[in-house]
């Protein structure tokens, strides 16, 4: 059974490791990710067959130990890491950074499904709208004017301009709010970005395209949905600053990824020498009688 249960160890590493080194290649692959956040794998022992139990001494002998042989390794948790990527500046008025914390919200105006995402590499579609590369809205409040402030929660969206004058250009500034300039020299705050922090943000999950859903895991702070009470206001509430003319790096070091590599694919290799010593004390067996 102890050689049995070698084998067994030797192909559960193999198996861990193997995973770990997925996790690894697919950091390296997204080193230019726009606001990709980088995981991490950590490996956990598997269960012990316990050969004795452990017990309390009494008044006639001593304590006991327990005796007990592992089944090897599993692989316990892959968790993001959320630290905060570079800003690189790229000049584009709907490129958008955050500095600091904090998640843009986009929906998906099909299914009404909303995301969260570090990823500002937005643009104005022919509507107006100010989209992800995939058509997903992004979430503030709207509807504002020369006269009132955004107020209504939903898609951000250029405004009408007044009458007789035509857009000339848009901006945005560090508290989210985009800011329409007009032909007769006027302009209105007409819509303003809301951000999205969460008490555990590598509780998120990946839905790919740069996307995270499963807020709820995570505990959005002030509830799931954006409100127009100030909770969601960039640079308030611990939330970041949003950073017009930027985008985030990825945050994936090579350096500590390369390293992680190597250490793993030499653990890989140690877990396939136990499965080889091991088969050849099964052959010594096996050749007992002869």
């Amino acid at each position: 059974m102890s050689l049995i249960g070698t084998l067994t160890s030797g192909v559960s590493a193999m198996r861990a490791f193997t995973k770990g080194l997925e996790v690894i290649g697919n950091n390296i692959a997204n080193v230019n990710t726009t606001g990709y956040k980088a995981s991490n794998a950590s490996f956990q022992e598997s269960f012990s067959n316990t050969l004795r139990s452990s017990a309390p001494s009494t008044a006639t002998s001593s304590n006991l130990s327990a005796i007990q042989v592992g089944t090897g390794v599993g692989l316990g948790s892959i968790n993001a890491n959320m630290n905060q990527g570079a800003l690189s500046t790229t000049g584009v008025s709907t490129d958008l950074g955050v500095s600091g914390n904090g998640f843009f919200r986009v929906k998906n105006i099909v299914d009404s499904s909303e995301y969260a995402t570090r990823a500002g590499d937005f643009r104005m579609d022919d509507q107006g709208y100010l989209v992800t590369s995939k058509g997903y809205r992004v979430q503030g409040l709207t509807g504002g004017t020369a006269l009132a402030a955004p107020a209504t929660v939903g898609d951000i969206v250029l405004g009408t301009p007044p009458t007789g004058t035509q857009l000339q250009s848009f901006s945005f500034d560090r508290q989210g709010n985009l800011i329409e300039f007009y032909s007769d020299g006027t302009s209105a705050t007409t819509n303003k970005l809301l951000l999205q922090n969460f008490r555990d943000p590598s509780a998120l999950q990946k839905a790919g395209d740069n996307l995270y859903n499963g807020f709820v895991a995570a505990g959005p702070v002030g509830g799931v949905a954006l409100v127009n009470t100030g909770e969601n206001n960039p640079g308030t509430n611990g939330l970041g600053t949003v950073e017009a003319g930027t985008l985030e790096l990825s945050n994936v070091d090579l350096t500590e990824q390369f390293a992680n590599m190597i250490t793993t694919q030499r653990s890989f290799q140690a877990s396939s020498r136990i499965v080889t010593v091991s088969d050849s004390v099964l052959e010594e067996v096996v050749n007992l009688k002869r």
